[in-house]
């Protein structure tokens, strides 16, 4: 992994650590006004700290709006005003809570309170029960935005860590599925899933994901993107190595093929890894489709993807350089297209480019009605305007809008952006070498994506190493019964998802 980080979280690394391991050493203080003044100097003086003295001398401590009133008030409150209990065993016993423990810190106690549990403790005992009654606010399920599709289930992911594993939990029913709960950010203490099939999934690369993720040592982590970016193989490159998905189908997909997904609480996204190039032009949407049609629409996205990004460097190559290649036909149109353009062609590009860019980030960050109108009315009115005041030619636009339509249809919104990018390097190289550009860009992309891995996985895994067997299923979508091996991407222990059906049954 090329990206570093400073620090291990497991060792010392500054004379500022000591006083914190002392601090995780407090003990609980016995008398109920030491106990009280020691949580509410560990919390700041917090306003949201409550306090609750039930007699005889029983005190209740939580941080509101964390903790479910209903649990706190008929279960707790009403338990201990009706059955009074003189020791903590007493009062665990008359509780019926879920998750209930005893602790004799102040730091665990602390945490537990900020992550939504009631805190009990008794006068003259130096320990606390601890009772998880936490409560999250989150939106209720609804249809993934970013990946939406005709065919196949109609919900997403939330920002709810509990209910993302529950929605997985129902797709697959089954003990096999391994939940490994982590914590990451020094300052947030953000909750991490990693998942993965027992049986299926490569042990050393679980091991290896687990130890990225505990190496880190960060104050915060608010999202599933920064953690992909933090943990994949080489972050300074522009192609994404891990896939950010909305959708539990397609993660559990994944996850029965071996491979490993991440949760983050707080984030609606979901990370699948390893990944490899072309996996990022398919849709979970083809498994569902007849495979002559999924096959069709992947070969569409591909070839839109080198259209989006060599289309308009073509143009600029073709007019600054080699006009030998543009048929002779198609030379006076062109020519009369491009009369009253005073630029040339690399800065006539690179100005459309710009304006549709412009376009898309405003429509992007606008309202949803307004931004459509101004994709659309701002896409009318500015391209209209412009060849008629002669800043550039019919053409051009059109090939501009066909590009830009065509970095649409990836499925992944980040490799979406990386199309966007990387146009305008190639556009230069184009105005300033021609063709000999454009093939400079190309040598240099692939280079790049050659040397990638995402998770010690090739990265154009199945082309590079070449494994015949396995690019049947990667621009092709192969029938079913061709596809019961799983990817050998992932080197997963069970390499049958089930036994393969014969295409033409027998006649008996």
């Amino acid at each position: 992994m090329k990206f570093k980080l400073p620090f291990n979280k497991n060792q010392p690394h500054s004379f500022e650590e000591a006083p914190k391991e002392k601090e995780s050493l407090v003990r609980i203080a016995p008398t109920t006004d030491h106990f009280i003044q020691s949580i509410r100097n560990a919390t700041n003086n917090a306003a949201d700290l409550i306090i609750k003295a039930i007699p005889p001398n029983v005190t209740l401590i939580y941080i509101d709006n964390l903790v479910d009133d209903q649990t706190l008030n008929n279960d707790i409150i009403a338990n201990l005003l009706n059955n009074p209990q003189e020791t903590l065993e007493a009062i665990e016993v008359t509780l019926s809570i879920p998750e209930i423990v005893t602790s004799n810190l102040l730091q665990e106690t602390v945490e537990s309170m900020v992550n939504g549990s009631v805190v009990i403790h008794i006068d003259g005992c130096s320990q606390v029960l601890i009772g998880n009654i936490a409560t999250r606010e989150s939106r209720s399920l609804s249809a993934p935005e970013n990946e939406s599709q005709v065919i196949g289930t109609q919900v997403g992911f939330n920002e709810s860590l509990t209910t993302n594993i529950s929605l997985i939990r129902r797709y697959i029913v089954s003990p096999d599925l391994c939940n490994e709960k982590l914590k990451i950010g020094t300052r947030t203490n953000t909750s991490v899933s990693l998942l993965y099939m027992n049986g299926i999934a490569n042990e050393q690369m679980v091991n290896t994901m687990r130890q990225r993720i505990t190496n880190l040592y960060i104050d915060e982590l608010l999202d599933s993107a920064v953690l992909a970016e933090m943990i994949d193989d080489n972050s300074l490159s522009v192609f994404p190595q891990m896939l950010l998905t909305e959708r539990p189908d397609r993660f559990c997909d994944a996850i029965l093929d071996g491979k490993m997904g991440v949760l983050v609480d707080g984030s609606s996204m979901a990370i699948i890894c390893p990944q490899a190039f072309t996996e990022f032009f398919q849709s979970q949407e083809d498994q569902n489709l007849r495979w002559q049609i999924a096959t069709f629409l992947r070969l569409l996205r591909l070839t839109a993807f080198f259209l989006s990004v060599y289309l308009t460097p073509f143009y600029v190559a073709a007019l600054t350089f080699h006009y030998e290649v543009i048929p002779q036909a198609f030379l006076v149109p062109l020519s009369e297209s491009r009369a009253l353009v005073p630029f040339p062609p690399i800065f006539e590009a690179l100005l459309l480019e710009f304006i549709i860019e412009l376009l898309r980030e405003a429509g992007a960050r606008l309202p949803t009605k307004i931004g459509q109108t101004i994709g659309i009315v701002g896409g009318i009115v500015i391209g209209t305007a412009a060849v008629q005041a002669g800043i550039t030619s019919n053409i051009l636009l059109i090939i501009i809008a066909l590009s830009a339509l065509a970095s649409f249809t990836s499925p992944s919104y980040m490799m979406g952006n990386v199309i966007r990018l990387i146009r305008f390097p190639i556009i230069i190289l184009a105005g300033f070498w021609g063709f000999y550009g454009i093939m400079l860009a190309f040598c240099f992309i692939l280079i790049h994506l050659l040397r990638q891995s995402s998770l010690g996985a090739p990265y154009m895994s199945p082309f590079y190493p070449p494994r015949l067997k396995e690019m049947r299923d990667s621009i092709i979508r192969m029938p079913i019964p061709y596809t019961a091996k799983r990817p050998a991407l992932t080197r997963p222990k069970d390499k049958n998802k089930f036994e393969p059906e014969p295409i033409k049954p027998q006649k008996g």
